[in-house]
């Protein structure tokens, strides 16, 4: 699940990427151009509702690649709730 929020007086936006617990590799670190795809930026942590999620503050108006990452299986994946796809990676449009 990814979910927007914009703050006010801003051009930031709160996006909070986040996966169910019985997500395969929920245990993962969300990597992409926000980041300059650093796998250890972003890790997910789990919540009290069994999900695994992160908030970072993006950018009003502009479009990242990003991916899902879990080192200890060495797995990429993406989020199926991405705007769009490029290649093998999500996009979302801030």
């Amino acid at each position: 699940m990814i979910s927007r929020q914009g703050k006010r007086n801003s051009n930031e936006v709160r996006v909070t990427f986040a996966l169910p617990a019985d997500t395969p590799n929920a245990e993962a670190t969300v990597v992409g151009e926000f980041n300059h795809w650093d796998k250890t930026a972003h890790p997910l942590k789990k919540r009290s509702n069994g999900t695994y999620s992160v908030a970072i503050e993006l950018t009003k108006g502009q479009r990242y690649a990003f991916r899902y990452y879990n080192a200890a299986q060495n797995v990429w994946f993406n989020d199926p709730e991405a705007d769009a796809y490029e290649g093998d990676n999500g996009i979302i449009i801030v």
